[in-house]
């Protein structure tokens, strides 16, 4: 996977989320140079303003909101059209969202869609299509799920 997009209310910020833990998870992911970007329905307007200065290198790389494009989650143009801003195919990006419609939508577009049920196990999910457990646990003990690896 070459790309990581997230909505940002109940993903991000809001009720069930850590955003400690999928901060840290999109940083490691932008560390090993995977593109990534927030998609969000939100209306935007100059109210957007610290939303959209996400994308301006703080925590993606872009940021697309339904109120600037003219087109909104699920439909399958908001996941295109994120895609094509990261410069990769939408089979090469996962998307991650609280709603089950949209998470639909994002597969339908061709992406690999993770509902956020719960921050924990998205942030494990991620570490899977990321492939980042073995290095974030360089130097952590092995448990006995590991024996044999």
């Amino acid at each position: 996977m070459r790309g990581l997009v997230l909505d940002f209310g109940g993903v991000l910020a809001g009720p069930g989320t850590d955003a400690a833990a999928l901060g840290g998870v999109l940083a490691e992911v932008r560390r090993r140079g995977v593109r990534t970007a927030i998609l969000s329905n939100d209306p935007g307007g100059p109210a957007a303003g610290p939303l959209r200065d996400l994308g301006r290198g703080r925590l993606v790389d872009e940021v697309v909101l339904s109120g600037d494009v003219g087109t909104a989650k699920p439909d399958p143009r908001s996941y295109l059209l994120v895609a094509r801003r990261l410069g990769l195919e939408p089979s090469a990006c996962v998307f991650v969202d609280d709603l089950r419609v949209n998470v639909d939508g994002a597969v339908a577009a061709g992406m690999v869609g993770v509902h956020h049920a719960d921050a924990a196990e998205v942030v494990a999910e991620l570490t899977v299509l990321f492939g980042l457990g073995e290095s974030s646990r360089a130097g952590a003990p092995r448990d006995e799920g590991d024996v044999g690896r």
